[in-house]
């Protein structure tokens, strides 16, 4: 695996991650999530013009992803819980089973292959991008979250996809809590403070699914490129209080519109690279 670097396409490279970590600190914010989504196609390129293996390349990716939501998702959650808009309630009513669900997909990371991660974006980040596109105020399965089995299980599965996806599970944790009737803000503002229990025990499960294979890039643990997290997390922490502000004064129709066309672009680019 070649992965020699000159001087100036070095000076890109940093420059390139320096620019996605301000940007997913400021989208952890905005948008409630743990930033991963708008890494996984920043990473994906990366780790494309390094020639990792494409066998591993998308394990990488996401394993990677997870070192930098850890930081940015407790800051995200620390500035919205300082505004007083986390329902804290909810939040640990469904933590065990998020957890759960996490646990489960830590399982599964080793099994399923580069590809099947990518599908797995775009199915479930274009779906809900649609929804969120459409954006219809009808849209509603309850008045609050309930406090049933049902909601249990759907956060079980938000964790298990949430670990094969690399993301603190905000994308879906808000469209869960806005058809239950919740503001946007509130559903992004609580969110939020499931992206440590999501990234913390993913990111172990990435190093640990990781560690020993032969095709690893230099500085990796596991499935965890030491590099670009440490170039990408001061970045991200730094931003994410921005990001936090400017979804405390913008309006729930422009948060949507900028949700769906997050997922969207991601999904699509990933699907171009399928083909």
């Amino acid at each position: 695996m070649d992965l020699a670097l000159g001087n100036g396409e070095l000076a890109w490279l940093v420059v390139a991650l320096l620019a996605a970590g301000l940007m997913t600190g400021f989208l952890a914010g905005l948008l409630g999530i743990g930033g991963g989504g708008v890494l996984v196609p920043v990473l994906y390129e990366t780790f494309t013009f390094l020639h990792v293996p494409d066998a591993i390349r998308m394990h990488m990716v996401l394993g990677t992803s997870f070192a930098v939501i850890v930081p940015t998702a407790i800051q995200s959650f620390r500035s919205h819980r300082a505004k007083g808009a986390v329902d804290e309630t909810v939040l640990k009513r469904l933590v065990p089973y998020v957890v759960a669900g996490v646990l489960l997909g830590i399982t599964l990371v080793s099994l399923v292959s580069s590809g099947g991660l990518k599908w797995v974006w775009i199915v479930c980040g274009g779906l809900l991008s649609i929804k969120m596109a459409l954006g219809r105020e009808d849209w509603r399965l309850a008045n609050d979250v309930p406090d049933n089995w049902i909601v249990r299980a759907v956060a079980f599965l938000i964790g298990l996809i949430s670990t094969l996806m690399s993301i603190g599970g905000g994308m879906f944790i808000v469209t869960m809590f806005t058809l239950c009737g919740w503001s946007i803000l509130k559903a992004v503002a609580t969110s939020s403070g499931f992206g440590p229990f999501i990234a913390i025990p993913g990111l172990l499960g990435y190093v640990w699914a990781g560690w020993g294979n032969p095709d690893l890039p230099p500085v990796s643990l596991g499935f965890v490129s030491v590099l670009g997290a440490t170039l990408i997390i001061p970045m991200s922490v730094l931003a994410a209080p921005y990001g936090v502000r400017v979804a405390h004064g913008i309006s729930r129709r422009k948060l949507e519109l900028a949700f769906a066309a997050f997922l969207f672009v991601v999904s699509m680019r990933l699907l171009i690279s399928t083909l």
